[in-house]
């Protein structure tokens, strides 16, 4: 045991249940990023009604409205102006949190290989934290600052690589701690506590604002639970590279603070937008003495499917995330406890998905840890039916989603795409499979990146979608709209139809 305080690198060898000490302090990391989600969205919702509310009071002096309360359901915000006009700020800040963080998540990917890993979650977690330092100082404000200083709080968010990006690196902490064909289960934990916090997060926030009666208080405890995390990953978790694997991994890789790959010099090369995307080139690995040929291009399609997959379930989860809330609260008048509930719900199916579900099918298909392969070897057929059966479910869920008409088969469609939680750490457990040790880092920095660039893609496709159609497009087929059965065509009015 490491006391609090004495922090060592270990290797692999030393104990499976090191990956336990990290799990302590992403929990209140990941209750503070659940229980502010639905704050965070109403706060910019109420923000944007209260500026357009105003200006249309100023263009017709008869125009009266009601005092628009921030964490009120505020009904006079419930047209579809304003709705567009939110769902089009929740787009800048995922485009501006997305953008940033496609930038830095596959570098701080590869410091977590020289450098060690709990030092750069700590710094991922430090830009959290100032963008909630933002949203706090707006929120005490009610409606005296601009809301256009929330882009400032996505600015910060994504220089240190967001949410995304900090879940990402404590995966690689794990990777490092375990063997190959025990990675979902111990992913699954990791998955498992960040949805856990989702769900607790929303109702801790909804009774946390009944008790205090005041929601500044909840982002003051948010930015107390940041800290925590913090203070913990540098202090209390032992590393999990050595000292003499940081150094090898900087010299091998040519790993620096401001340097990435060993260069000579710049050149005009260096700063094409196309070297976004040279992380990713960990998909795409050379021929070596022992691999090439036919085995090579499997090894890169399995790779790159692996890789698509994961980037495209997680862009649709993110790029849906505000617009079911924003839509759930326009549709069956839903405030904050009732989003905070269907949040709250989805996530714990996940919970149970991810902490039972998945380690008991594990254990039974694969049995007991010590009988499992210590060494990489791809993808099995347990992990390849996982990801079938998961995505199925959650194209189920989302189909539900389209078609119900009411809040309760709403919950229940979210409940039953939560069921396909399986799907990710299963995807990430499969790629680490297919790389070295010495790489999970670059690998999962590249996924980083993925995850980034879905942020901004999924996103601004859902919302400007949404933000488009909310007040003209509620159906693509109008109802009681029929041909009489005494209906005879003529020609006359096939010509004015078409005239018209």
């Amino acid at each position: 045991m490491v006391p609090l305080g004495g922090r060592r690198a270990v290797e692999v060898a030393d104990t499976y249940g090191l990956i336990f000490w990290v799990l302590p302090p992403l929990f209140p990391f990941t209750i503070a990023f659940g229980g502010v989600v639905v704050p965070q969205i109403n706060l910019a919702l109420t923000l944007i009604c209260r500026q357009y509310l105003s200006d249309t009071a100023i263009e017709d002096p008869t125009f009266t409205f009601a005092p628009v309360i921030f964490g009120d359901t505020n009904p006079q915000c419930r047209i579809p102006e304003i709705q567009s006009r939110a769902s089009r700020l929740q787009l800048q800040l995922n485009l501006i949190s997305g953008i940033l963080a496609a930038i830095t998540s596959p570098r701080l990917g590869t410091l977590t290989d020289g450098y060690g890993r709990t030092k750069i979650i700590a710094l991922s977690g430090f830009g959290m934290f100032l963008g909630q330092l933002v949203m706090a100082m707006v929120a005490a404000q009610d409606g005296r600052i601009s809301v256009n200083i929330l882009l400032l709080a996505a600015m910060f968010d994504g220089l240190f690589g967001s949410f995304t990006t900090a879940v990402a690196l404590t995966q690689s902490y794990a990777a490092d701690c375990v063997p190959p064909h025990n990675r979902n289960v111990a992913f699954g934990y990791f998955y498992g506590i960040l949805f856990g916090g989702i769900a607790l997060g929303p109702l801790l926030a909804g009774y946390f604002i009944k008790w205090t009666g005041n929601i500044l208080y909840l982002f003051y405890s948010v930015l107390g639970c940041l800290l925590f995390f913090i203070l913990f990953m540098l202090f209390a978790v032992p590393e999990s590279l050595s000292e003499a694997r940081q150094l090898a991994n900087r010299k091998s890789q040519g790993i620096g603070p401001l340097k990435f790959h060993q260069v000579p010099s710049w050149s005009r090369g260096d700063f094409n937008p196309l070297n976004l995307l040279k992380p990713l080139s960990i998909l795409f690995p050379s021929s070596t003495s022992s691999l090439g040929g036919r085995s090579l291009r499997e090894l890169r399609i399995n790779l790159i499917i692996l890789a698509s997959m994961d980037a495209v379930l997680f862009g649709v989860g993110m790029g849906t995330m505000s617009i079911i809330v924003i839509y759930s609260e326009y549709m069956f008048d839903w405030g904050n406890f009732e989003s905070s509930i269907f949040v709250s719900v989805a996530s714990s199916v996940r919970v149970v998905m991810l902490l039972v579900a998945l380690p008991t099918i594990t254990r039974l298909v694969r049995g007991p840890l010590s009988q499992r392969s210590q060494v990489n070897t791809g993808s099995d057929m347990l992990d390849i039916i996982i990801i079938r059966i998961s995505t199925i479910i959650d194209l189920i869920g989302y189909l539900g989603y389209c078609i119900v008409r009411t809040g309760g088969l709403l919950l229940l469609s979210g409940a039953f795409a939560s069921m396909s939680a399986m799907a990710s750490p299963t995807l990430t457990s499969s790629l680490t499979k297919h790389i070295p040790a010495n790489r999970t880092g670059q690998l999962l920095g590249a996924l980083g990146l993925l995850h980034a660039l879905a942020r901004v893609v999924a996103p601004t496709i859902f919302n400007l979608i949404y933000s488009s159609t909310v007040a003209m497009a509620s159906f693509f087929i109008k109802p009681h709209v029929y041909m009489d059965d005494n209906f005879e065509p003529q020609d006359d009015n096939l010509e004015a139809g078409e005239q018209d």
